[in-house]
This record gives structure tokens, sequence and C-alpha cells, in this order.
């Protein structure tokens, strides 16, 4: 068979929804108002947070890193696939395909590790108040998130320089709307021994102990929650942590989603229909549950309309 060597030559072919031309429009459709709102919904988070002396806390300044990689996230992968369903262009070349999977990892792993930072906040906050405001200081907060970006570029690195040592065959179709790094290696010609090794690598670090940071931290939230003696006292401190596990349990249920539908079934359809919900519909989703869920948030973003709101009007003639 025909290799394709790793110089960078050849194209790969996203097949994406190509078994579905009728849906293809309404797709378009869904996937473009997700996409705006995704990024119109973080884009005011952030700026609510700026404008709001208030809001200029530990937690907020996690929010607002966490609303910028969901934008990223989404503007990774859904553009090009937008692109594709409207000129039915499936093309993408091999760098392209590269730039897309070292981005989507980087910035999946960004939500993953900023979702664990934000889960040691809540629980400083809530396990040791008195000592809060002392260790989560400005600087501790911006070594964090700039930890977290330093080590999700270093972890999509790895993954992504060593596809540059595999061959490529003649057959470079993809059955997805995306680069995906597992599809991608399956049609390698060479080993991907060593791909697989580093792939299970990355997974651990900035996967299984985040994860595990997320569960050890909310088992000690809990734990100190039961012993509040007052059912308002109780609600309260839940209150402080509820919009976080909810994003939590969204992140890593269609995440886990995707894995179980790759896993159990050999459709190619059903794992493409839940990569794409966890691509879209993660990052669309968190700014509602932080807004609904969270009073200063509703205030902040309120201030921040009503200023917008008669700006634009005033410019009308």
């Amino acid at each position: 068979m025909e290799r394709k060597n790793q110089t960078g030559l050849g194209n790969f072919l996203l097949l994406g929804f190509t078994e579905e031309p009728d849906l293809q429009p309404l797709l378009f459709g869904l996937c473009l108002s997700a996409y705006l709102v995704t990024g119109i919904g973080n884009l005011l988070v952030i700026l609510a947070i700026i404008s709001d002396s208030h809001l200029h806390m530990p937690m907020y300044f996690f929010l607002s890193n966490l609303s910028f990689a969901g934008i990223c996230f989404t503007s990774t992968t859904v553009p090009k696939m937008l692109l594709n369903l409207q000129m039915q262009r499936k093309v993408i070349t091999y760098e392209a395909c590269l730039s897309q999977i070292f981005f989507f990892i980087a910035f999946g792993c960004l939500d993953n590790l900023l979702l664990t930072v934000m889960s040691y906040d809540r629980f400083m906050a809530i396990c040791h108040p008195l000592y809060y405001t002392i260790i989560m200081n400005p600087r501790l907060c911006a070594l964090m998130v700039l930890g977290s970006w330093c080590i999700s570029v270093i972890g999509s690195l790895l993954e992504t320089l060593t596809v540059l040592r595999l061959s490529f065959c003649t057959n470079m179709e993809i059955p997805h709307v995306y680069c995906d790094l597992p599809e991608v290696l399956k049609l390698s010609c060479s080993g991907t021994l060593i791909n697989n090794i580093v792939v299970y690598f990355v997974t651990i670090i900035l996967a299984v102990f985040p994860l595990s940071g997320i569960l050890f931290s909310y088992s000690q939230i809990f734990s100190s929650i039961l012993r509040i003696s007052s059912a308002k006292g109780r609600y309260k401190a839940f209150s402080t942590c509820g919009s976080h596990l909810s994003v939590v349990s969204l992140f890593y249920g269609t995440g886990l989603g995707v894995y179980l539908s790759s896993a159990a079934t050999s459709s190619s359809r059903t794992s493409l229909v839940a990569s794409v919900m966890y691509t879209v519909l993660t990052p669309m989703l968190n700014p509602f549950i932080y807004s609904l869920r969270n009073q200063d948030m509703k205030g902040a973003l309120g201030r921040l309309l009503s200023r917008v709101v008669p700006l634009s009007v005033g410019t009308i003639p």
C-alpha cells in the first residue's frame, strides 16, 4: 500500500455527516446557532467579571479563564465544521489537521485543569474560610492559571509531536467532523505503540489526576457542609459551589458519554454525534449555569447589559 511520509504531503478527508446530505442545512443552522451562543455567552461572562469590581475574586478570575478557554475550544473545530457543511469541502491539510489536534487537546486539558483549580478554590473557601484570603492571594491565583496553561500546552505538544513520526497510507479518510487524534492514529501505516503510550500517559496526568483532585475536594466539602448545624447554613455553603459542581458534572458526564459511545458501539454516527455534543454543548451551557445559579453573576450581567443597551440606542440617529 502506498505511503504518505511524515513531511506533511497529502490531505485528510473529514467525512463527518456526509451520509446525511438532507440534514446538513439543519445541522449547519444548529451548529452555527450553538457557536454564536457559546461565543456571546462566554464573552458576556468575561466582560461582566472584568467590569464589575465585586467579582474581582479568585472564583470569578478562574471562571473568566474557563469562559475564554471555552470560546477557544469551540473555535478550534466548529468553524471548520461549518465551512465543510456549507461549502461541501471535506479536505483538511496535514498541517491544519495537526494544528487542530494540538489546540483541541490543549484547550480540552485547560478546561480540565481550570475545573480542578476551581474545586480547590471552593475547598479552601468552605473547609478553611479563615485562611482563604491569605492562601488564595492574587499571586497564587495567577500562578495556578499560568501553570494550567503551561501544563496543557506541554501535554498537547507531547501528543501532537509524536504524530510527526508516523507515515500514512492512501486511505486518508477520517469519519469525523474534525481531526480526532484516535481516528488519525488508525490511519497510520507505521507503528503507533509510542503514540498510544504517550496518549495514556497524558490522559492519566491531565485527566485522571485532576478528576481525583476534584473528587477529593468535594468529598471534603460535603463532609464540612454536613457538619453545619443549621439548614440555612448548609444551603448557603452548598450554593457557593453548586454552579461549579454542575459544570464539572456536565464536563465529565459528556466526556464519559463520548468514551462509552465509542467503546460500546461500532457505529461511527453514534460516536460522531456524541463528540459533537461534547465539543459544542458543554462550553455553550457553562455561562448559563453560572449566570442562572449565581446571584452575583446575574447582577453583574444585568449591570453590564444596562450600560451596553443605552449606548447602542444612543448611536441610532
